[in-house]
């Protein structure tokens, strides 16, 4: 199921992966607010409940607040009462062995109204901006838990967009942000605020997407939140410590499914972005 979002005419946050992080989520509506953004123009690329330890308290936020969220492999799993995440996690992997545990956790802590309505989220959304049509999914267009990143060929790239046939795809899952522009078209990741992004850091990521004329003005921004408490409430609960740890280190328990530059990348602090897009060519 595709929604159609309209035009968007003004500045938008996009965010992904809350992970069942109720302190980070509640964070990020406190950053929208400051920036004087409305629901109307809040985008989650999904992955809502997972991970952390408040699954149903963070889907409530989301679900209550109206902002438009595209399907990902949790709510998918989740809305059809699937065994397992559907991450795409190679079997008995470390992260493998380490969602089950927090699968479980968050499948019996979830209410069936809550599943029914991630079951009923479209697996794309579509929005037009400064006259570029722009299409959000969750993995990758060709699979909800498809992994692209930062490094990947650009061939993948000009063929996951085209598939959209839109000019850019805004995606999650891989957990890390970046923009990457190839031959016109954009593929923007605004990574997750539930976990960090394996920087050394405990910060977490959104991004702002402005329309300036033509272009588009992409902001990767650091968001800044109470992770001791919800490393703390993991930890109550028995959550993975992997992941609990994870929240204060800044540093992931596993790169299993990162390419080789992504997992060289551990440990190297990320900075803010700001990149100006247009379908004119690269930049």
């Amino acid at each position: 199921m595709i929604q159609d979002l309209g035009e968007f005419d003004s500045a938008t946050l996009i965010f992904g992966g809350p992970f069942s992080n109720l302190e980070a989520t509640e964070a990020v509506f406190r950053a929208a607010r400051c920036h004087r953004i409305g629901a109307d123009r809040m985008i989650c690329t999904g992955d809502i409940a997972a991970v952390c330890a408040d699954p149903h308290a963070t889907s409530s936020l989301i679900r209550e607040s109206g902002i438009a969220v595209v399907m990902g492999n949790c709510e998918e799993s989740f809305g059809v009462g699937a065994a397992d995440c559907g991450c795409g996690f190679e079997d008995d992997s470390i992260c493998d062995r380490l969602a089950m545990q927090w699968f479980s956790y968050t499948q019996q802590r979830l209410d069936q109204s809550t599943t029914r309505w991630m079951s009923g989220l479209p697996r794309r959304l579509d929005f037009t901006m400064a006259g570029h049509r722009l299409a959000v999914i969750h993995g990758a267009v060709s699979s909800i838990n498809g992994f692209v990143f930062e490094s990947s060929a650009k061939e993948l790239i000009v063929r996951e967009v085209e598939l959209a046939d839109v000019d850019g795809v805004i995606g999650g899952h891989t957990g890390l942000p970046f923009t990457r522009m190839v031959e016109g078209h954009l593929w923007h990741n605004a990574g997750v605020i539930g976990l960090p992004a394996n920087d050394g850091t405990p910060r977490v990521w959104y991004s702002l997407m402005i329309p300036e004329g033509n272009t588009i003005r992409i902001e990767t921004r650091a968001l800044h939140y109470d992770h001791a408490t919800t490393a703390a409430k993991m930890r109550h609960e028995g959550l993975p410590e992997a992941y609990a740890g994870s929240l204060l280190t800044g540093l992931w328990p596993s790169m299993e499914y990162l390419p080789n530059a992504e997992a060289a990348a551990q440990g190297r602090s990320l900075v803010p972005t700001v990149q100006i897009w247009s379908t004119s060519g690269d930049r």
